[in-house]
């Protein structure tokens, strides 16, 4: 796994669409970090009665970043192996090792970059329930998603060893 020190920053003058993917990628990097530094247990450590683990968060966020980004604008997608729709996405199997899910989830955003620097931010798609969407909607409802499921991630990597932080310490 590899992610670069300090936390991307959103630039304080930038562009719309710049900005959005800005703070995308300061989330996403966040869930990776959340990852580091644990042993295969710990990140398929079951913390909450609902079953959330950190690696299974991951492979949700890949899942859908595909879906959004890449099904949502007619974009190619890799297969998936797993069912999201019966919550497939949410929990690593036995047989989905750590880089293996963190590399589709590396895979998931390479794609999804491509969606965003190809489209403008007007440009509409129709999401998975029928809904025409525009690559702004999108970037928001990515930037949510990610944005919430990092926040998860932090409080479940912090009863596993007590580490906190929303961003890596730059």
């Amino acid at each position: 796994m590899t992610t670069s020190p300090g936390a991307v920053r959103v630039p304080y003058t930038g562009g719309e669409k710049e900005s959005l993917h800005a703070s995308l990628d300061r989330h996403r990097d966040a869930v990776l970090w959340k990852l580091e530094g644990l042993d295969d247990e710990q990140v398929r450590r079951v913390m909450t009665p609902s079953g959330t683990n950190l690696l299974g968060l991951v492979k949700h966020l890949a899942s859908v970043e595909y879906g959004w980004f890449c099904t949502t604008f007619g974009r190619e997608t890799e297969p998936l192996w797993f069912d999201p729709f019966a919550g497939e996405d949410m929990r690593a199997g036995q047989g989905e090792t750590t880089a293996r899910i963190v590399e589709f989830y590396g895979r998931a955003r390479a794609a999804a970059d491509r969606t965003i620097s190809e489209l403008p931010l007007d440009d509409l798609g129709t999401s998975w329930n029928g809904t025409t969407v525009s690559l702004r909607w999108v970037l928001i409802r990515m930037i949510e998603e990610t944005a919430r499921h990092a926040g998860h991630m932090d409080i479940v990597r912090e009863l596993i060893d007590g580490s906190a932080g929303d961003h890596r310490p730059g």
